[in-house]
């Protein structure tokens, strides 16, 4: 390791500790003979994944590009960066952890769309429009429709109420 800012080879490690998750470690490094301080990240590197495009041709997995998209989609709405973070190490994860070496583009905007839905509604169709190219408002309408439906589906489950349960022969509560 040299130092970005004076070359030289003298450097040490001033803290370490994990990153992204788990996946990484980040190490606060000084040079010895300038004194400045930089940040570095050690990562194991993966075998490269294929994405198979639509039209049939391949291309590396690119991270960059799958945080790019999901921030488009969650343009000015309430999402933190932490929040797209997690959701494109998720998707990356679950691409990458299969033992194949190509993953279609398919597969990663349905994962994407999954983690969209319970973080931002909006968000989630936007990404949606693009991702399963709505040609009119009937399509928006539909994936609007769906999404309510799972809302309530996800509503009746959590609120519905335990229901007493009968005491039979053994007495009432208070004998307890």
């Amino acid at each position: 390791m040299i130092c970005p800012v004076c070359s030289s080879g003298s450097i040490k490690v001033v803290d370490s500790r994990t990153a992204r998750g788990g996946r990484a470690i980040r190490r606060r490094r000084e040079c010895l003979d300038c004194r400045r301080r930089f940040t570095t990240y050690e990562h194991v590197e993966k075998r490269p994944l294929q994405v198979v495009k639509r039209d049939g041709s391949a291309e590396d997995f690119q991270r960059d590009k799958l945080a790019a998209s999901v921030a488009t989609a969650c343009a000015k709405r309430p999402v933190s960066p932490g929040d797209i973070e997690a959701l494109v190490d998720t998707v990356e994860d679950t691409v990458s952890g299969s033992a194949r070496v190509e993953v279609t583009s398919a597969e990663i905007g349905e994962e994407v769309m999954e983690g969209l839905k319970p973080l931002d509604r909006v968000a989630y169709i936007r990404y949606a429009s693009v991702y399963r190219n709505f040609q009119d408002i009937d399509e928006f309408q539909e994936a609007v429709d769906e999404l309510i439906i799972r809302e309530q589906r996800e509503g009746r489950r959590r609120f519905q109420g335990e229901l007493p349960l009968p005491l039979g022969d053994h007495g009432s509560s208070e004998d307890r």
